[in-house]
This record gives structure tokens, sequence and C-alpha cells, in this order.
């Protein structure tokens, strides 16, 4: 946020800057889902709903992770939220008490940890390996297990790395968290964004039921980031649980944006495929020209929109000693937003989204090459 701040300040003063920061779809909201928000105001559909989402909605969340996946929610076992982030919150607070532990790997998208800090628990980070591309294995959990362990935290294809859980460890870590008493709380904003294998979810597992909870989001699928509209899919007593806490706090999500999200889930998901093929397309042209720059490593994302080069060899140069440090060096001198990997639990990397045109991602990586090949070795 102190990167985005600067960005903009310099924005309003005329400079040219490359923004890789924002985590949002650069693409439009599909016509037909605007369409159906129009047409809710058109009906004077803006009236309180249900606090934990309008029937219509619940079902079609149900539905569609059905069509998706393979599993067999009802509207009882669902709620929905006021975005991705919401029900992220609102099981954090439902199900953490102080004192409570929760696993969360690194790196992870830096909120976790907030949330957990707020509810009075205690955050245990799992490390995973870069050379191993991030990915979670039910070894590593097993390794941080303590009769304190509360919940576990999974966030696949993860921000920030693009890292995918493989089906078969994922199957290994809902049957251990089951086994052992422990929450999953699979984060699945980006479960449909993977490249090069098809989606599938914790849920869908064996013993799921018993202790995996789906947090999931309209957002990033269908470029929906600012009609705020999540969900979260459970076992009933839990969902009861957030919705006792909903409705103390933000009441029922915006009625219109519900049954914009109806159409996104119902109607054609033509849209998805097109957004994914540009992002296929923008990784490849990514990791290729990061791998050209010296002093640069990266992993090849499978899903989501992120890039996370490890800039490790870089810092030391001109005195940049982290990665905050690169990236306002970076902003200062070629005007390009990257976010520092200090946010996400790592020291050696930055994250650049690459949901934006090729033309900036030509440009601003252009700009990074330039402003490491200026940089000063150490003596």
């Amino acid at each position: 946020m102190q990167v985005a701040s600067e960005a903009e300040r310099l924005r309003r003063e005329g400079a040219d800057v490359v923004d890789f920061g924002a985590g949002e779809p650069d693409f439009p909201t599909p016509a037909n889902i605007k369409q159906a928000g129009i047409r809710a105001i058109e009906q004077d559909f803006t009236r309180y709903t249900h606090t934990g989402g309008a029937l219509e909605l619940k079902q079609a969340v149900c539905d569609r992770h059905a069509a998706d996946h393979g599993t067999a929610y009802s509207p009882a076992e669902c709620v929905v939220t006021v975005g991705g982030k919401h029900i992220v919150f609102n099981l954090v607070q439902a199900l953490v008490n102080p004192g409570d532990e929760v696993l969360i790997p690194v790196p992870f998208w830096v909120t976790y940890r907030d949330l957990v800090n707020y509810s009075g628990g205690q955050c245990v980070f799992v490390e995973t390996d870069p050379r191993e591309g991030f990915r979670l294995t039910a070894r590593m959990v097993e390794a941080h297990l303590t009769p304190r362990i509360r919940a576990l935290i999974v966030n696949s294809p993860n921000n920030p790395s693009g890292a995918l859980i493989e089906r078969e460890e994922f199957e290994r870590i809902v049957r251990l968290t089951a086994q052992r008493g422990i929450w999953l709380i699979t984060d699945e904003c980006y479960c449909r964004l993977v490249y090069d294998s098809q989606p599938f979810s914790a849920a869908a597992f064996p013993l799921a039921k018993e202790n995996v909870l789906v947090a999931g989001s309209l957002s990033k699928t269908y470029a929906m980031t600012g009609w705020r509209i999540g969900y979260g899919l459970g076992p009933a007593a839990v969902i009861q649980a957030v919705h006792k806490l909903q409705s103390h706090c933000t009441s029922n999500p915006n009625s219109i944006a519900q049954k914009a999200a109806v159409e996104a889930l119902r109607g054609p998901q033509d849209s998805v495929a097109q957004m994914l093929a540009a992002y296929r397309r923008r990784r490849d042209f990514v990791v290729a020209r990061l791998r050209r720059i010296p002093g640069v490593t990266v992993l090849e994302p499978q899903g989501a929109f992120y890039a996370y080069p490890d800039i490790g060899a870089v810092l030391g140069r001109d005195g940049i000693a982290s990665g905050a440090e690169f990236a306002a060096r970076l902003l200062e001198r070629e005007r390009v937003v990257v976010v520092p990997g200090e946010a996400f639990g790592s020291q050696d990397h930055i994250r650049i989204s690459y949901a934006t045109s090729m033309e900036e991602l030509e440009r601003g990586l252009d700009r990074i090459q330039r402003f490491i090949e200026g940089l000063a070795q150490p003596r």
C-alpha cells in the first residue's frame, strides 16, 4: 500500500508510471453480468436480502461449484459475503480463539497474517521451498502440528507465487487435517485460473465435508473486483456462525451485485476461458522476459496472474538490502510499481502482476532490466 500510495502521487504529478502492483483483472466485467445489474436496478431489487445472501444466489453458488468440482453443497451450507476477503475474515473470527494457532504456508497473501492476529490467534508459518516450486506438502504441514493448531489456510493457485498444490498432495493434506480435527480453509480466489491442468477443489475429496471450508470469490474469475461478492461453503454449523457474525457487521451483500453474481454463475462461461488464454500468453512472455535479466530467476506460475521473481542475487547492489528497498528505488528511478516480497513473508522476491496489457508488460520489464543493469556491484 505504501508503494501504491507513492505511485498515485507520481501519477498526479504527471509521471509515466507502469503499474505491476494491482491484483485485479484489467478486463471489463462481461456485458451479460453488467446487464443483469442494470436489470436489478430497473426492477427495484434494491432492498435488504437475507443476511447471508439471497437464496437464488446461494443456490447458484452451490450449483456452479458442483458443476466445476463435483461437490454437493446446499444453500444451508453456503453464505454470500462482501468479497472474498470478507469470508476469510468471517471464518477466522468464527473459529479462532485467543491462543489458538493457525498454520499459514509461506509465501502467503498478506491479509491472512493480520486476520489471525486480529482474532487473537498465533500464526505458525510453514516455509515452502522455491526450488520445489513453493509447493505445500502434507509432510510440511505435519511437521508443524501441535495440540494448539486450530486451522490451516491454503491458497492454491497461490498469491503471490502462482504455485499449485498437486491434486494427490492436496488430498493427503485434507486427510491429515480431518484426522487431526483441524479446519482447512481453502481460499479458491484463483481456483479457475489454472493454466496446464484441470481446476479442482479440496472440497471434493473424501472426508472434506468434515473439516474443509471453501472461501470463494467472483472478483478474479469474472473481473468483478468492484462488485464485492464472495462466498463460503462448509458445514452448516460453521456457516450459521458466520451468518450470526455477518448480521452484526455488514448484514447482506449489495443486492444489485447479487443479481449480477447470479448471472455470472449461471450464464455463459466463455469469458473465463478467454481471460485465462490471455493470462497464459502474458505469463509466457513475462517469464521468458524475466529470465533474460541477469541476476533474476523466476518459476513458471501454474495459476493466478502473478510472477514472483527471486531478486536475491541483486540485493546488496547500490546498498539495496531488501525487496522493499528494491521496490522503492525501482519506483523512484524507473517509475515501475511492484510489490516487495516482505508483504508475503519472503525477503528475496518481488511480485509482478501481469493482469495488464502486453504493451505495459514490455515497457515495464524493459525498465526493470535497465534498473537492475544500472545498479553498482557491492565493493
